[in-house]
């Protein structure tokens, strides 16, 4: 496959017009931004570098390259599969990885097609697969290169996280756009990180971001599912 060709499907499926709904979670940022938390570009920052450092976006990225590699591995896989779903913190991220991942599972299979990844779905039938696994093994199945799939996938994760902050904080688009660029070079250094990771890497203290994600559950007034 070209190189061309893999770039246009990481932006397709990592698209927010991709029909999984990234747009309704925010990872537990509503509430910080509610508790006064995250209420500058600065703020907005640090909070998503600290998830994605030492959160869910270097988890989530250990788990999408281990389902990348196991991806011809079914029972591997499988194992992968389960310990994403048992990781999340919160009823509500498990929520957002489980309901992302299920309609990302549902989009590939009726679209572009991913056999492994099908497979595995029907077999933990009626546990969710989890969105860093099903791309991870989505990006297997269609043989895009790990890095730039690691890379892409949680620059779209940051990127969501900026447009939940340009809603609900409120920021201007503008400082949206620079926080993304300023978070571009921890983005790279922890794909290269993670794809030379392994399972046993896996553990975060983003607990803050943890909790934040517990608090949201009972939050009076959201705009989000998590």
């Amino acid at each position: 496959m070209s190189e061309a060709t893999s770039l246009v499907r990481l932006m397709t499926w990592l698209s927010p017009a991709f029909p999984v709904g990234a747009f309704t979670y925010s990872h537990g940022l509503e509430w910080a931004i509610e508790d006064g938390t995250v209420r500058t570009a600065g703020d907005l920052e640090a909070w998503i570098g600290g998830v994605l450092v030492h959160g869910a976006g270097r988890s989530d990225g250990l788990l999408f390259a281990a389902a990348y590699r196991a991806a011809g591995e079914p029972e591997t896989l499988v194992e992968v599969a389960e310990l994403g779903h048992a990781l999340q913190p919160s009823r509500e991220r498990r929520l957002e990885a489980g309901a992302q991942g299920k309609a990302f599972v549902g989009a590939i299979a009726d679209t572009w097609g991913a056999p492994s990844l099908v497979a595995l779905a029907a077999r933990l039938k009626p546990v969710p697969v989890v969105y860093a696994v099903a791309v991870g093994v989505a990006s297997a199945d269609h043989g895009l290169d790990l890095a730039a799939a690691v890379e892409a996938y949680l620059t779209a994760f940051a990127a969501n996280l900026v447009s939940a902050a340009v809603r609900a904080v409120p920021l201007g688009q503008t400082q949206g756009q620079q926080v993304i660029r300023n978070l571009a070079p921890a983005i790279a250094a922890l794909a290269a990180t993670v794809c030379a990771g392994s399972l046993a890497d896996i553990g975060g203290c983003a607990l803050r971001a943890d909790i934040a994600s517990m608090l949201h559950e009972t939050q009076y007034t959201r705009l989000f599912r998590s």
